[in-house]
């Protein structure tokens, strides 16, 4: 069937921010054409969602951003932990925690780490990164409406500057317009979860002063417990410029007109403790905390992420993250199906995937909203009452039980009690530091393009792995690349420390091969040397990729 548009993308994108702009980052790497259209008339101009884990750090580096977003984040590259204090003068108060990688034992699992880069700063850099790709961004830019049939969607959207209506068709429509979002809307899907947690009232504003008060205090918040003046602040840049989220309890009457520039600033200064604290306020923005999941994240060719997804409480930064980490999932399944190396049915493994990340990640993040006491946030019975103890095993560590992996435990937690990154399918592949012509590059900087298979150069095995796959690529047209890991001539990738093992470290024997997805997961392994490698792999691709 032919439908006339005035465009044709294979994807198009809804929603310019965090999320639907490392979507565009993500496809534009992959080669994917595609459209991206943003109500708003620019990225984001509040400092806010700052936290970036070390996962989503990982996603950016292969990206190539990593250096860039570093760059933008320069200000506050000192700041670390969480401070709690009835106020900012004197000594009182406690560390919730104080460094967030203490004694840099986050190195053996990663090549990157943390970095604090506020939402204004970030977006910007993945905006840069996205059109140097060749994506097709358009902000102030608005979608109408759509209509979805077996072969496709037809969109309709809206330029508001000249007020202009045109068609888009696109194989795929990918909703990252937020939590109230209004593509989830018109699909009728549904929600689960508590719903509102919390509200608060975040104010920008410059005080010269509040720096001599905070000393060398450099945290990333602080919450200030005062009773009659509790709320988080939150640097800028350290010396002048000011985020303080007050607490908003519109489920008491409370109206958001009430929160004057004047109340605003006695607040602000009886939590600081200092009655004459010089404050400019400079914006102001009310934000509600919720937890919620959608029932699904596909309704056959449109697909939610982020924020149209999921909602979390903003402790811990869980939700803007696990929104880029759903962006990067997509990115690579789309790719293989418009590229025609996977079937259809590999997009059905996004919400088998995500959906219990979320619903995992969301429950570990209001409990960390109650292990911090996070101000305005009094907890109904039952909510936070998750697991508590580390966050490196949620971040870092979780894990899919069933999509496309071979091989794993559907039984499994998705997200464990500790951090195992020991090569189990399902899991993050594990991150090794090699060298390849020269050039010292870690294991997970191999996965971006393609699935790769590492096989050991020092086993018969290891090349009759390795010639398997090469085979299977240059005949089935899939993206499959394969790596001998060694020391020996054979090694298309050497050790950079001596006494590594990458077998031992994937949890398989040197005769063994381990395959892992273009989003750095393992998908399949195969403990020793098989009687007919291109068989057995075969068969993995056909089941991963549901070719049918």
């Amino acid at each position: 069937m032919q439908h006339k548009a005035d465009h044709r993308v294979p994807v198009l994108v809804v929603g310019g921010s965090l999320v639907g702009l490392s979507l565009s980052l993500f496809l534009g790497r992959l080669g994917v054409r595609h459209m991206l259209v943003e109500r708003h008339s620019g990225t984001s101009i509040h400092p806010r969602g700052r936290g970036n884990n070390v996962r989503t750090m990982e996603l950016f580096r292969v990206a190539g951003v990593e250096p860039d977003i570093k760059t933008a984040a320069s200000l506050l590259a000192d700041n670390h932990g969480i401070l709690q204090t009835p106020t900012l003068v004197g000594d009182a108060g406690e560390w919730l925690f104080r460094e967030i990688d203490p004694g840099g034992g986050l190195a053996r699992f990663s090549p990157t780490s943390w970095c604090l880069c506020s939402q204004n700063d970030l977006e910007p850099v993945l905006l840069d990164g996205a059109r140097t790709l060749g994506g097709d961004l358009r902000y102030f830019h608005e979608l109408e409406s759509f209509a979805q049939d077996p072969e496709g969607v037809t969109a309709y959207v809206r330029d508001r500057d000249s007020d202009d209506l045109y068609t888009v068709r696109a194989d795929y429509l990918v909703a990252a317009d937020g939590p109230r979002s209004p593509v989830r809307n018109r699909l009728g899907i549904g929600q689960s979860g508590p719903g509102d947690l919390f509200a608060n009232v975040s104010v920008t504003f410059r005080s010269k002063l509040l720096a001599d008060v905070v000393g060398d205090r450099r945290f990333i918040c602080c919450y200030l417990t005062d009773p009659e003046a509790d709320g988080a602040l939150l640097p800028v840049d350290n010396k002048e410029r000011w985020v303080f989220h007050a607490p908003w309890h519109p489920e008491h009457g409370e109206r958001l007109e009430e929160f004057t520039e004047e109340r605003l600033t006695r607040h602000i200064r009886r939590a600081v403790g200092v009655p004459d604290l010089d404050v400019e306020i400079t914006g102001k923005a009310s934000w509600r905390a919720a937890e919620r999941v959608a029932e699904r994240y596909r309704d056959d060719r449109v697909l939610l992420a982020g924020d149209s997804a999921h909602e979390m409480s903003p402790t811990g930064a869980f939700g803007s993250n696990t929104g880029i980490q759903d962006a990067h999932n997509l990115a690579w399944k789309l790719a293989a199906v418009l590229d025609g190396w996977a079937g259809p049915g590999l997009l059905d493994t996004y919400d088998t995937e995500r959906r219990p990340v979320a619903l995992a990640t969301s429950a570990r993040a209001s409990a960390r909203s109650v292990e911090h006491s996070h101000p305005g946030f009094a907890p109904a019975p039952g909510i936070g009452g998750g697991k508590r103890g580390g966050i490196l095993n949620v971040v870092l560590g979780y894990r899919y039980p069933q999509g496309a992996v071979v091989g794993a435990d559907p039984d499994q937690p998705v997200v464990p009690d500790g951090l195992r990154l020991t090569g189990e399918p399902g899991s993050r592949a594990p991150h090794l530091w090699l060298r390849r012509a020269g050039e010292r590059l870690s294991t997970l900087d191999l996965y971006e393009r393609s699935l790769v298979l590492l096989s050991d150069a020092g086993s018969a095995a290891g090349a009759a792995w390795r010639t398997a796959a090469l085979r299977i690529a240059g005949t089935e047209e899939v993206r499959l690349e394969a790596y001998r890991i060694g020391t020996g001539a054979d090694a298309e990738l050497r050790y950079d420390t001596e006494g590594d093992d990458w077998a031992g470290a994937h949890g398989v024997t040197a005769e063994g091969a381990v395959l892992v997805r273009p989003d750095g997961f393992v998908a399949w392994r195969a403990m020793d040397a098989a009687p007919d490698p291109e068989t057995a792999l075969r068969d993995v691709l056909r089941t991963l990729l549901r070719r049918g």
